[in-house]
């Protein structure tokens, strides 16, 4: 019989759940597997789901239970069977305490209810489109029908703009960036006062003031700007 190994396991959950992976804890959980097809479902979904760990403080036991409790309930088994097979050993003391059928049945609903469980679950479901892409097919070819045999023009036209419709091919979205620059305002008023300043030695230059190499070794001593606020 095929049997889970604590490397499996391991390999299977996250880095900080690893360590919580012992001999004794895959000892029980293959105990608890009697069905040998359950093994290899058992082991695809603990991959396949391990990323809800990262949604909650759960344990790694509470987690390796809820994955068995799900591949139970997607084999067709009901809620009360599911859990029975997942934690045979609670069943045993229920029966021996004298638990009633009607109080286990609220233990299995509460925990059928319970985050962890629905997180696993949330996993597993088909969006609705994959799920009725027959239906869907068929739905189509009686609008062909009708838009090709029906006697009222209406329907007829009725059936082809359904089909127009539903086989539209998808637009394509373009994507428009808006490339327009706006100058920083401190780099507006530099350009300004650099004119003003370029304008000024031109004038000492023109009435004799200054020479050209005078003004080209010129220092700037003290430049002031303000900052225009943002509107």
């Amino acid at each position: 019989m095929t049997i889970l190994s604590v490397d499996e396991v391991k390999a299977a959950l996250p880095a900080n759940f690893k360590k919580s992976i012992n001999q004794e804890l895959i000892d029980g959980i293959n105990q608890t597997i009697s069905d040998p097809e359950m093994y290899e479902q058992y082991r695809d979904n603990l991959v396949s789901y391990s990323h809800v760990l990262q949604n909650g403080k759960f344990k790694v036991t509470q987690y390796l239970d809820a994955v068995m409790y799900v591949s139970y309930k997607l084999m067709g088994h009901t809620n009360i069977k599911s859990y029975t097979l997942t934690f045979p050993d609670k069943i045993d003391r229920f029966n021996a305490q004298g638990v009633s059928s009607k109080d286990i049945a609220s233990y299995v609903t509460a925990y059928n209810k319970s985050k962890l469980v629905n997180l696993i679950l949330e996993q597993t479901l088909v969006p609705t489109w994959v799920l009725n892409q027959d239906l869907y097919q068929k739905a189509l070819n009686v609008q062909a029908e009708l838009m090709m045999t029906a006697q009222s023009e209406k329907v007829r036209s009725d059936a082809a703009n359904s089909i127009l419709t539903q086989l539209k091919q998808p637009e394509t979205q373009k994507i428009q960036l808006d490339v327009g620059v706006k100058e920083d305002s401190m780099l507006e008023q530099l350009k300004r006062h650099t004119a003003e300043l370029v304008a000024q030695q031109r004038t000492l230059i023109q009435s004799g003031h200054s020479s050209a190499q005078e003004v080209a070794h010129s220092k700037i001593i003290q430049a002031e700007y303000s900052e225009v606020p943002d509107e």
